[in-house]
């Protein structure tokens, strides 16, 4: 299909407010401020240069910032997300799979500024791990995809049903499910079912800070982080982890493993409260005491353009 119609979908360009701010004062270090000062001119700067590029192509787009997304996102043949992982997951929860994204990544972390400043404080800046672009070949990457040489890669998503209900958002990357509160224990017990009804006769009780599944995409990030291990970029499994598990005994094996797209994991909540919180801070639903929660790959997928190197 030919890609004519685009949508820029833009991190707030000055995403440091504060540096504008009578807060700056309390930041006492002149290095961080440097940094920071650095890291919202690097972004600016490869904002405009997308605009730049865009302007010399056959195709028409329009910019919005990721903020003022709140409907899903229709009638464009591809977005292009500017920022890093946390703009595209952003993106990724107001389209299906009709519409294919590509991510810039436009401030990537610098080696050498990592290791000038780790004694000052943490100078990464943005890992870009589902982005296949940056300005140093973006408008390679756009003619490759203008002019059909490559193809975007079906990603895999989570999909859950509480109590029996969809929920409207998939997971990108990974679902946590805790008390929201994150000093308090989160009470639960899961099954491991078969489509085809067939449910496996060992239920799991934990007591612990929260249960993680994550597709390939989110292998990783937190649960890589955790202990877990990275999959295929393209598999439909999914991976989970019970978090910080309190008096496993037997059940220890059974923490941390992973299960096939036909299959789907149950979930009962046994605490008063609980969140479910799908990729970071992105998206979160309550959870009560006796609720049920269905985890699945049972969703569409998201056709993102991926660097070369995954």
């Amino acid at each position: 299909m030919a890609i004519r119609k685009l949508l820029l979908l833009l991190k707030p360009i000055d995403p440091y407010p504060f540096l504008q701010s009578e807060s700056i004062s309390l930041i006492k270090n002149p290095q961080v401020l440097k940094y920071l000062e650095s890291r919202c001119k690097v972004h600016r700067n490869a904002t405009n240069f997308c605009q730049e590029i865009l302007n010399k192509k056959a195709v028409e787009w329009k910019p919005i910032s990721r903020n003022d997304v709140s409907n899903p996102i229709r009638d464009v043949d591809m977005v292009i997300t500017v920022g890093g992982d946390g703009t595209l997951l952003h993106a990724s929860h107001f389209l299906d799979d009709s519409v294919p994204v590509l991510g810039v990544n436009s401030d990537p972390t610098q080696a050498h500024e990592v290791e000038e400043l780790s004694d000052q404080f943490d100078a990464s800046r943005s890992t870009g791990h589902l982005c296949a672009a940056t300005v140093d070949n973006f408008e390679q990457v756009l003619d490759d995809i203008l002019n059909e040489r490559v193809v975007p890669s079906k990603v895999s998503r989570i999909s859950v049903k509480l109590n029996s209900e969809p929920l409207l958002s998939h997971a990108l990357n990974d679902v946590l499910i805790a008390h929201p509160c994150p000093a308090a224990v989160s009470r639960f017990s899961f099954k491991i079912k078969e489509k085809d009804g067939y449910t496996s006769p060992k239920t799991v009780n934990c007591r612990s800070s929260g249960l993680r599944v994550c597709t390939a995409a989110g292998s990783t990030a937190a649960m890589l982080s955790a202990g877990g291990f990275v999959m295929p970029m393209l598999s439909r499994d999914l991976q989970f982890m019970v978090r910080e598990p309190i008096s496993t005994g037997s059940t220890v094996t059974q923490m941390h493993s992973s299960f096939k797209p036909d299959q789907s994991m149950d979930v009962n909540w046994y605490s008063d409260h609980g969140t479910i919180y799908m990729d970071g801070c992105q998206v979160r639903y309550n959870v009560q005491l006796g609720d049920t929660v269905e985890i699945s790959s049972d969703a569409p997928v998201l056709n993102v353009f991926l660097s070369k190197r995954l």
